[in-house]
Order: C-alpha cells, then structure tokens, then sequence
C-alpha cells in the first residue's frame, strides 16, 4: 500500500429496476413491502423491506455544559428491558426535524434548547428498513415541559463528557444509534472548543 489518502470511494452502480411492489404484511406500526427487482446484470431477486412512514426521527444529544449531558432509561419493548439512551422520536406532521428535537426534550427530560447542531441523519438496517433518524446536539437548555406519550416517567441520568467513553461498558447502554450519537457529539465538542461560549 502507498499510504495514500483516499478522499472518495468510486460512484455506486445504477440501481437495480423495481418491477413491481406489493404490501405483504401489515401489523399498526409496521408494514411489509415486497419488491420484484432486476439488476444492470440482468439478475432478478425479489426482496421484503419494511416501509417507513416517510416522516423520519430525530435522536438529541442534550448538553447541560460543556462537562455534561443528560441521558434517558426507557422501556424498550424489542428486548424486554430498560435501555439508556439520548431522547428520540418521530417527527411529527409538518415539524422540522429541529422542532421534533426541541419538543422531544421537552416532552422526555423536561427541557428545551435555544441552539441546534445537526450532527448526521443515519439509518438503520438499510437493507431491510428506510427509517432515516436526524442526530443533533442541543445548547443552551432551559427547562420546559410538554406531556409526552410515554406510559412512565422516563429516568433522566447526567453523565460528564470526561467519562463518556465508560458508557460503552454499562450494560444498558447498547442501542447502535445512541452509540453513533456518543461517538459524532465527542467528535464535535473535541473539534469546536468554543461550542459551550
């Protein structure tokens, strides 16, 4: 290998030409698509996707200081168990995706933000899944509270930035995205100093 930096990876190839799509499944949250597909090799393959609502989520990496963040411990139905996390949700109809953000703080740590720094929008399990969640950080707290639609309180826990990396060893700590989240806010706050002024 010469050492060198590659600054881009080569273009993705055409997409594959989806002759026909039907609804499979269909439960109240979710829905199943099935697609007819065929390659620019002249492959055909038929796949199973879920089909997202379209509207998207937001996921809030809430910043008390330039030494602290808050996280949430809520129920997650998927593992039959409690997990910590950043607050999250569904962006509503006709929100921003920064208005979903200010209100799901509001609503799950009883706090709004006066600044928003988009951090990236990732996905989840692409192959299977269209869901696309917007990660932000929130500045500049001050505290509001909307009623959400959680069945319970959720726990607030404050945690210092110079112990984040010790959030990767809580047993309850786990879900990809808010790992994602813990790993682009560090990257920022190390990067713009003069973030908290």
């Amino acid at each position: 290998m010469s050492g060198k930096k590659i600054s881009a990876y080569p273009a993705a190839p055409t997409l594959p030409t989806i002759h026909n799509s039907k609804l499979v499944a269909q439960s109240n949250l979710f829905k199943i698509e099935q697609l007819d597909l065929e390659f620019n090799n002249g492959e055909k393959r038929q796949y199973e996707r879920m089909k997202g609502s379209g509207r998207g989520a937001v996921m809030v990496v809430p910043c008390i200081s330039a030494n602290e963040f808050i996280l949430v411990r809520e129920y997650a139905a998927g593992i039959h168990g409690y997990e910590v996390g950043f607050p999250k949700g569904l962006i509503d109809p006709g929100e921003t995706p920064e208005e979903a953000a200010n209100r799901e703080l509001k609503e799950e740590i009883g706090f709004g933000a006066k600044r928003f720094l988009k951090l990236k929008t990732v996905s989840m399990a692409p192959s299977y899944f269209s869901a696309q969640m917007h990660i932000y950080i929130a500045l500049d707290l001050y505290e509001e509270s909307l009623e959400g639609d959680e069945p319970e309180p959720l726990e607030k826990i404050t945690w210092r930035w110079s112990d984040a990396s010790s959030l990767l060893d809580q047993e309850d700590f786990n879900e990809a995205r808010s790992v994602a989240a813990l790993f682009l806010a560090q990257q920022k706050i190390d990067s713009q100093p003069d973030l908290f002024k």
